[in-house]
């Protein structure tokens, strides 16, 4: 079982801090769970052009891959003008409209004020949903004031981030279940 998490971002560090976060706590609580992060800063990615995922080539050839691979994910979004970032958006217009088909889906969203906590409910969910992605229901939101010297200080939101591990897992290896049970019900 693979998790991957992407801080969806090229510029800042919240974002990925954030993720690595949740990383290392399931890294921490579950063995039998491999983790990745793919942060975007560290990629080149050419815009979506329409054809098939598997004819790019170079960086964004390795994260579709790595993406398609993977059984679940925490995505990272800091917000840009009330609005995820256009790298993310065109990491998902990369892929097919099928790729997070049973993929189990935890998010965290970074802004500078609470003024975009609703960014994630009305435009990352819908995207996913239509995705077929399984999103775990309570996301993290995370404002600017949470931090301090490149560290989340705030002891509430170190909970979430811990709970939205397990939820993840724990939501990752239901789906799993489920699908082996819907499989085993066709004897072919």
């Amino acid at each position: 079982m693979k998790i991957i998490g992407i801080s969806g971002s090229i510029v800042g560090s919240k974002t990925r801090i954030a993720v690595e976060r949740v990383l290392d706590k399931i890294k921490e609580q579950f063995s039998d769970v491999e983790v990745e992060l793919i942060d975007m800063k560290g990629y080149q990615l050419v815009f979506s052009d329409g054809r098939d995922y598997r004819d790019y080539t170079g960086d964004t050839k390795t994260i579709l891959e790595k993406i398609m691979a993977a059984d679940g994910f925490i995505i990272g979004t800091p917000t840009f003008q009330a609005s995820i970032p256009g790298t993310l958006k065109n990491l998902f217009d990369l892929l097919p409209m099928d790729a997070f088909r049973d993929k189990v889906v935890g998010i965290v969203s970074t802004a500078g004020s609470a003024m975009h906590y609703l960014v994630v409910e009305q435009q990352l969910k819908p995207i996913l949903t239509y995705m077929l992605a399984i999103v775990v229901p309570k996301y993290v939101f995370i404002e600017e004031t949470h931090y301090h010297l490149k560290e989340i200080v705030d002891d509430e939101i170190i909970f979430r981030l811990d709970r939205l591990a397990e939820d993840t897992v724990y939501s990752l290896k239901a789906a799993i279940e489920i699908k082996k049970a819907k499989e085993s019900a066709y004897p072919f």
